[in-house]
């Protein structure tokens, strides 16, 4: 299992811009939004969901799994978030975890563990690099997904 690097990519890759929220308190409800952009530059899906009770943690763990479990196998796709522990986890600290027995730099267990390891076999699926963006600063696909999760967060407060 090798860690996921950061672009450039080809042209041709999907895009799969992610975001996860915690409303009104974290931890609190949760929910992800995804909007997964095809190579040739249009939006080809755009998706979302509650979680239940969570923090905002698996929140964007879930956007990042959910987002690129809509990208075909075998692609290249960057992930884009404004999540640095999702990134990070990928790009930095996946391989001092595995090494480690998936034990974190106070020696104690990896939180999250499970989607982490979700998340590990997902991109492990995908040629996956990673992309960091200032979360409510503009960008157009960041605030999508944001949107979205947030979305999410109100459909599910309005059915209780």
């Amino acid at each position: 299992m090798s860690p996921v690097t950061t672009p450039p990519v080809s042209s041709q890759r999907w895009l799969a811009c992610t975001d996860g929220a915690c409303a009104p308190s974290n931890p609190g409800p949760s929910a992800w939004g995804a909007v997964i952009v095809g190579p040739d530059g249009l939006v080809a899906e755009e998706v979302h969901g509650f979680i239940g009770h969570g923090t905002n943690q698996i929140a964007e763990l879930t956007a990042a799994i959910e987002g690129l479990l809509r990208v075909p196998e075998g692609v290249p796709v960057e992930l884009v978030s404004d999540s640095q522990y999702v990134l990070k986890g990928l790009s930095e600290w996946r391989t001092g975890w595995e090494r480690k027995g998936f034990r974190n730099s106070r020696n104690e267990p990896v939180a999250n563990l499970d989607l982490w390891k979700k998340l590990f076999v997902t991109a492990d699926a995908r040629r996956v690099t990673v992309r960091w963006v200032r979360g409510h600063n503009g960008d157009p696909l960041n605030e999508r997904a944001d949107s979205l999760a947030n979305e999410a967060l109100r459909l599910a407060a309005a059915r209780r």
